[in-house]
């Protein structure tokens, strides 16, 4: 057996919404849209199935519920700004080699967004 896909499912009242949040500030693609589910995914890129398990966020952070790697933190940190969303913590250089931020969605889920520092 083969691991091909692992997607989390979020909770809340408007799949359509949340959708439209992800496609519009990560640029994810709406791949399946049902009466109760709406999933998405960055259908440009090969996906390596992840699971992560852990005590806290880092730094001694809350545990966020999605982890999403971007290319340009800054950039996405601008358009944040420019949309008045806040940042839940940082943007900050981690010790472990990632600058991230965290924010959090329309349904309230806190969401570690990051870029692989070199």
């Amino acid at each position: 057996m083969a691991v091909l896909r692992i997607t989390p499912n979020l909770l809340c009242d408007d799949p359509a919404r949340m959708a439209a949040f992800y496609r519009d500030f990560f640029g994810l693609d709406i791949v399946m849209a049902l009466d109760f589910i709406t999933t998405s995914a960055a259908t440009a890129h090969q996906q390596v199935p992840q699971i992560s398990m852990a005590t806290e966020g880092g730094s001694g952070t809350e545990l966020p519920v999605l982890s999403i790697e971007v290319d340009d933190l800054d950039a996405l940190h601008d358009t944040m700004r420019a949309q008045e969303i806040p940042c839940a913590y940082g943007p900050v250089n981690e010790p472990w080699g990632v600058r991230r931020l965290f924010l959090r969605d329309p349904a309230g889920y806190l969401i570690n967004v990051l870029e692989h520092r070199n």
